[in-house]
C-alpha cells in the first residue's frame, strides 16, 4: 500500500507583529491561505522507518540531520499511537528551503496526515494538535491547507468565509532567510490585530489586504535586498493585483484574478528570471 500526499506552499498575504511572549514566541495576526503548487510526499509500508529526498530542492535538505521536520513528525506520530509500525517516505522536494512559503511545515504535515492513512491510525485530535504545534508553528495550519485566520503563535485558527477565486505567482530569488535573524532584524513597536473577515469580491478583498502589511518584509529586504527587485519584477506583471513578501521571505507573491494573466507572468519572469523559483497556482 502506498499514499501520496500533497504539501501546498503556505503564504500569509498579511502578517502582523502583535508581541512578544515569554518564551520568546511571537504574537501573529495573519491570514493564510495555500497555492496549488508544492512538494509531493509518498509512503510505503516498510518494516521501519526511512527517508529518501528527491526533486529539483533535495540537495538543500539534510535527510539524517536532527532538525529534520519529516523524521520528527514520523517519530512523533510512532510515540503518540503506542506504534511500531515503519514506512518508506520519499520526499519530492520542489519548493525552496527557509523560503517563508513553509516548505518544512507543510512537509511535516503531509507526514503526520499520509502516515494515519498508512498505519490507519486515529490519534486522538487534541493529542494530534499538539504534536503539531511542538514540530513548529505553521505546521497546525498546514494540516489545514486552507484559507485561515491564524493568531497567537500560529495556534489559534479561525476559519474563514469562502475567499474570491484568484491566482498566485510566487517567486523566490533562491535565497534562504532564517526566520529567527529576520525578528531580530525588525525594529519599533508592534501592530495591533486586524483579523480580515466577510465576503469579498475580488476587488474589495485586494482593497482590504492593502489595507493591512507583512511586518517582516522590511526586516527582510534590509538582510536581502534582492527581495526588493522581486517585488518590482511581480508589480509589473499585466493584471498583477497586489505584491508581497510571504512570511519571512525571500519568496514574494502577486495575487492576480484571471488565470491566463497569472500563467503569462509565471513564463515572463521564468524567462526573465531563469535562476529564480517561479511557480503559479490557484489559491485554496
Amino acid at each position: 500500500m502506498s499514499i501520496t500526499q500533497q504539501a501546498y506552499a503556505k503564504v500569509n498575504l498579511y502578517l502582523h507583529v502583535c508581541g512578544r511572549r515569554e518564551n520568546g514566541y511571537h504574537e501573529l495576526d495573519s491570514l493564510i491561505v495555500f497555492a496549488q503548487t508544492g512538494d509531493l510526499l509518498h509512503v510505503e509500508a516498510a518494516d521501519r522507518l526511512s527517508l529518501d529526498v528527491v526533486g529539483p530542492m533535495a540537495s538543500y535538505i539534510d535527510v539524517s540531520g536532527p532538525d529534520n521536520l519529516v523524521m520528527k513528525a514520523a517519530l512523533g506520530l510512532q510515540k503518540l499511537c503506542k506504534t511500531d509500525f515503519g514506512a518508506q517516505i520519499t520526499l519530492d522536494k520542489r519548493l525552496p528551503v527557509a523560503a517563508g512559503i513553509g516548505g518544512g511545515s507543510g512537509d511535516a504535515a503531509a507526514t503526520l496526515k499520509a502516515l494515519c492513512q498508512l498505519w490507519q491510525v486515529f490519534p486522538d485530535p487534541l493529542g494530534l494538535e499538539e504534536l503539531a504545534l511542538s514540530l513548529g508553528a505553521d505546521v497546525p495550519i498546514c494540516m489545514k491547507a486552507h484559507a485561515n485566520h491564524v493568531g497567537g503563535i500560529g495556534e489559534v485558527i479561525t476559519p474563514l468565509p469562502p475567499i474570491p477565486d484568484c491566482w498566485m505567482v510566487l517567486a523566490n530569488p533562491m535565497i534562504a532567510l532564517s526566520t529567527p535573524s529576520v525578528f531580530k532584524a525588525r525594529t519599533g513597536g508592534f501592530t495591533d490585530a486586524a483579523p480580515m473577515g466577510g465576503e469579498y469580491t475580488f476587488a474589495t478583498f485586494i482593497k482590504a489586504l492593502k489595507e493591512h502589511t507583512n511586518d517582516l518584509m522590511a526586516p527582510a529586504v534590509q538582510i536581502a535586498p534582492e527581495i526588493a527587485n522581486v517585488l518590482q519584477a511581480l508589480s509589473v506583471q499585466s493584471g498583477c493585483a497586489l505584491t508581497r513578501m510571504s512570511g519571512s521571505g525571500a519568496t514574494c507573491f502577486g495575487l492576480f484574478e484571471c488565470e491566463k494573466d497569472a500563467q503569462a507572468a509565471e513564463k515572463a519572469l521564468q524567462k526573465d528570471y531563469p535562476k529564480w523559483w517561479i511557480s503559479c497556482g490557484k489559491i485554496i
